[in-house]
């Protein structure tokens, strides 16, 4: 076990007991990761936001369940994971969206990166629309960095069932790109 690791242990033990100091320590440890994947799972900052608040809310009450049968980081992603998924669906069943160019951050660029910032934009919006199962491990393994094997921990499936979704997520988003130039 890591230093981090060790760290994280020690910081759930004391917050499991009521340290509030150690709460507020382990959720500053936390909380950029926290958000990073939100955004990244909910392709929308202001989601990202409240999903972020959200976690940190039910973290404080959450921390029982965690029984240190895994890294805390890989219970944290799982944790993330779903509360941004579940966020999605309340919001898309609230105002019947989808995502689409209203949902994105304008971009001010100067001339010459503009070309860069429309592909960086279009790159979001291709992940943004894979489905949710090919979508998070993408997420995870891709963009966060994350092995196969703590990728399969947090969605709860196979190292196989990881590998498999991502190559479909790579060859979605590979047949997305070679459009783009057509």
């Amino acid at each position: 076990m890591g230093r981090e690791a060790r760290i994280d242990r020690w910081l759930v033990g004391k917050a499991r007991d009521g340290d509030l100091g150690a709460y507020e320590e382990l959720i500053r440890r936390h909380r950029d990761r926290i958000y990073r994947i939100a955004l990244r799972i909910t392709g929308d900052p202001a989601d990202a936001d409240d999903v972020t608040q959200e976690v940190v809310i039910q973290l404080w009450t959450a921390l029982s369940g965690f029984v240190g049968s895994s890294a805390f980081t890989t219970w944290l992603y799982r944790v993330v994971v779903n509360r941004s998924l579940d966020h999605q669906r309340r919001t898309r069943r609230l105002t019947g969206d989808e995502p689409g160019d209203d949902d994105l951050l304008p971009v001010a660029a100067p001339e010459r990166s503009v070309l860069a910032a429309a592909e960086l934009r279009a790159g979001l919006e291709a992940i943004a629309r894979l489905p949710e199962s090919q979508r998070v491990p993408f997420v995870l393994c891709q963009i966060e960095g994350l092995g196969y094997a703590q990728a399969a921990a947090i969605t709860k499936v196979s190292e196989a069932t990881v590998r498999g979704r991502l190559a479909r997520a790579r060859a979605t988003l590979l047949a997305e790109m070679r459009s783009w130039s057509a």
